[in-house]
């Protein structure tokens, strides 16, 4: 079976972002208003094959804790599709 998954990896809450806060002022800046609370992320996106959704997402998992993230500062999301 093939799939698409994709990875969403963010900062926790309370570590600094410094990128968030340049693209904040940034914005500020250009006279854009109402806007805050910027914060940067990653996204990544995986094709795979795997026998389950189950085996697929136990691997997205693996990967967005072992590779894509690093668990101490970063939280992250997944989602999966089948893909025919």
């Amino acid at each position: 079976m093939n799939f698409v998954a994709e990875v969403k990896v963010w900062l926790k809450a309370g570590i600094a972002d410094p990128e968030g806060l340049t693209i904040n002022e940034a914005i500020s800046q250009l006279g854009y208003q109402g806007v805050s609370g910027v914060s940067s992320g990653k996204v990544f996106r995986l094709e795979m094959v795997a026998d389950s959704e189950e085996v697929a997402e136990e691997r997205v998992s693996e990967l967005a804790t072992t590779l894509l993230s690093n668990p101490v500062l970063e939280d992250y999301s997944a989602s999966i599709n089948e893909v025919s």
